[in-house]
């Protein structure tokens, strides 16, 4: 719930309004359930347990790199579902991945999560408690998000929408928009529709390929949405917001990572406000792609820059602790 929206249930429920703030402030703190709600009268604590629910995620396993501090872990929800998040640590703070779904339908056949299927879309809540757990367990403050676990999330729109106006909020986890970096995997009609409420958040957008015919091997969105009229909801964004986007872009040897892959890339996104994040692709069971090695990586980049584009190769966390996403929940499925 908004603060309005906690409001209105509160003294719906014939409760005066103060409470409504006294209940906020507990969630603000992390509380995982209403008893913890200690300088509310028993008779309001009653009332909330049976008519409503605190979204707790539990830790079900954790992994913690031994090369740097980053955590993987595997969460599960009430009804037995699981999803994974990152927390990263970075020289100016924590940061945290978080997923949007069980599961994904896109279907990329590099990815970890959508070999696993999908099974559910996450709630608003469902996405804080992510954050909250990871901040609970390891006693620190997470001021930076990314929308890049689990799921698509333009797929989960009014979810997420929901999600960054609580992480936004105030009287919620307070973090700054231009902290909160959303990852797409490319659904026009949806960054149009998000261009539209002007956020201020950071957008990356999968793009992997520098044509349609290399991205649809590997992206099966990219037969419904044409790179141009990607590109071209991109520019809107940036009009519409100010905000530069961000090409996601993995590189896979011998599909994606020559000369002349990083030449064509360059012609296309000259005219863009952005910069493009090189991935060394992670090693996925199943689906034989290898990265790049380190002269390769440097190369494309090097291309780039002749066309005027920022780019950087992202530094690798957590590679001993199956950190890309999906690929924890994918080893637990298979143990079941």
């Amino acid at each position: 719930m908004t603060p309005e929206e906690l409001v209105s249930f509160i003294t719906e429920q014939g409760y005066p309004r103060f409470r409504a703030a006294q209940i906020g402030d507990w969630l603000q703190k992390g509380v995982t359930d209403f008893d913890e709600m200690r300088n509310l009268p028993a008779q309001i604590r009653e009332n909330l347990k049976s008519s409503c629910y605190i979204s707790v995620a539990t830790i079900e396993k954790k992994q913690v790199s031994r090369y740097d501090k980053t955590v993987k872990y595997l969460f599960s929800f009430p009804d037995g579902e699981c999803v994974e998040s990152v927390l990263m640590s970075y020289h100016h703070g924590y940061a945290i991945c978080i997923s949007t779904q069980v599961g994904c339908k896109m279907g990329c056949t590099f990815c970890a999560t959508g070999q696993s299927g999908f099974a559910r879309d996450l709630t608003a809540s469902e996405m804080l408690a992510q954050i909250e757990a990871a901040q609970r367990d390891e006693n620190v403050r997470i001021s930076n998000v990314v929308l890049m676990g689990m799921g698509e999330p333009l797929d989960n729109f009014d979810n997420v929408v929901r999600f960054l106006r609580l992480a936004g909020s105030e009287k919620g986890l307070n973090i700054g928009m231009r902290h909160i970096t959303l990852s797409t995997c490319g659904l026009v009609p949806k960054i149009r529709e998000l261009a539209k409420l002007r956020l201020q958040i950071n957008l990356a957008v999968s793009l992997h390929a520098p044509n349609d015919e290399i991205r649809a091997r590997t992206m099966p969105v990219a037969k419904a949405y044409p790179m141009e009229q990607l590109l071209d909801a991109c520019r809107d964004y940036f009009d519409a917001t100010g905000r530069r986007v961000t090409f996601e872009y993995a590189l896979i040897r011998g599909v994606n990572d020559r000369d002349e892959h990083a030449r064509e890339l360059g012609q296309r996104l000259k005219s863009l406000h952005c910069h493009v994040n090189l991935i060394p692709v992670n090693a996925v069971e199943g689906t034989g792609y290898m990265k790049s090695d380190l002269q390769r990586q440097r190369a494309f980049a090097d291309i780039l820059a002749g066309y005027g584009i920022a780019a950087t190769v992202r530094r690798t966390l957590g590679s001993d602790i199956d950190a890309s996403c999906g690929q924890l929940r994918r080893k637990s499925l298979h143990k079941e």
